[in-house]
């Protein structure tokens, strides 16, 4: 049965290059230059190592593009749906396989920063604290809110700023600098359920009672601080691009964020693990894969030769049983590597952390690299507003 899937899997997504290049009709020096600018996912070719497979939907976007060249209606669709970038941002970028902040590798940095070390670096200030003072909880979030939930109360929180604050337009970076640091101080108590001062990673710990997950802590929160143009940093971006103010553009991205293709993908790998600890790895995968339920746990399309915010923290992490037969299962399977998605749920199993700390970690981490992206849409000073265009 498991042959019979991979063969399907290899027939229907992963092309030789014969076949690519005669779907995209090009030099393969072409061919080979959209693969370096990370248009074109690769593997190598499980019979001969020395070649490398294709991936068939990245292949067939290109010709389409080629096809079509080229209505302003199709490069923009196109660009949006994983391709060209649709904004000049020197936040982050993810060049040949490597995320990079400001130019510096994220991987290397995760090494000894801190979340607060980051959002000094991306927010461009000699030194940031994320302490916040104690806050009342509101007693009533609403009819059909719990209070007793992070994430319920972050989005209240953030509301009721947005309710307050003045907007971002017409102001100077260093006033909205020094306000961004209180309302993500502010966020970070709300997620973390209490308040307390020093490193965001430690208080996490403490606050979890999870004291020997502080490293692994920080080293996740610094590999997700930001990631390019993803869809809850678009949102923020959108919404800052109006005038809104800082509050407005992060519940504009931590609402996108709890989807399940964004930051709501940690459950589903925690789901999977559940079905691989009743049934087996491979059998939960080809469970999922039957029912056609996408498999968050593997494959980035930005990185086709596997995440590394992903195999920067497995490395330091020991791997649960369970997940080290999900991803040698996956990876046969499926033909993708893990990526954070799976690192972070191997990492809450591991240490026994809440269900909902994917989702937390995530948030936490990323309204660091919001609020980078705000500064950086506040001073362009522009509105983004694309056309629709006819059916």
């Amino acid at each position: 049965m498991s042959i019979l899937i991979n063969s399907i899997n290899m027939k229907t997504t992963w092309l030789s290059s014969t076949e690519a290049l005669a779907l995209l009709p090009v030099r393969p020096q072409t061919l080979y230059a959209n693969v370096s600018r990370g248009r074109i996912r690769t593997r190598p070719d499980a019979r001969d190592p020395r070649r490398s497979l294709y991936h068939r939907a990245d292949v067939e976007r290109l010709a389409e593009q080629a096809r079509g060249r080229r209505s302003s209606a199709r490069v923009a669709a196109n660009a949006i749906h994983w391709g060209e970038p649709v904004l000049s941002s020197s936040v982050s970028s993810v060049s040949q396989g490597v995320l990079r902040y400001r130019g510096q590798d994220a991987t290397a940095l995760a090494d000894a920063a801190t979340l607060e070390d980051i959002a000094a670096l991306l927010w461009q200030c000699p030194v940031v604290s994320l302490d916040a003072p104690a806050m009342r909880t509101p007693r009533a979030i609403g009819a059909s809110a719990d209070p007793a939930s992070p994430l319920a109360t972050a989005l209240h929180l953030l509301a009721r700023r947005v309710a307050t604050d003045p907007p971002s337009s017409r102001r100077a970076s260093t006033v909205l600098q020094a306000e961004a640091a209180g309302l993500v101080g502010a966020l970070a108590t709300s997620l973390i359920g209490q308040p307390g001062r020093g490193p965001l990673h430690e208080r996490l710990a403490q606050a979890w009672g999870k004291p020997r997950s502080a490293d692994l802590l920080r080293r996740a929160l610094v590999l997700l601080a930001d990631h390019e143009l993803n869809v809850s940093t678009f949102a923020v971006r959108v919404t800052i691009s109006s005038g809104a103010s800082l509050a407005a553009g992060l519940l504009s991205g931590l609402a996108a964020l709890t989807g399940p293709l964004h930051g709501g993908a940690g459950a589903r790998v925690l789901a999977l693990a559940r079905d691989a600890r009743r049934m087996g790895a491979e059998a939960a995968l080809q469970e999922w894969l039957t029912h056609d339920r996408p498999l968050s746990a593997f494959g980035h399309p930005l990185y086709p030769q596997g995440d590394p915010r992903c195999a920067a923290l497995l490395a330091q992490l020991r791997e649960p049983p369970v997940f080290a037969q999900l991803r040698l299962a996956g990876e046969r399977l499926v033909g993708e590597p893990p990526n954070i998605d799976f690192a972070l749920a191997a990492l809450t199993q591991a240490h026994g952390l809440p269900p909902q700390a994917p989702l937390l970690i995530f948030a936490l981490a990323r309204s660091v690299g919001w609020v980078a992206h705000a500064l950086e849409q506040q001073a362009a000073g522009t509105l983004i507003r694309p056309r629709a265009s006819g059916a």
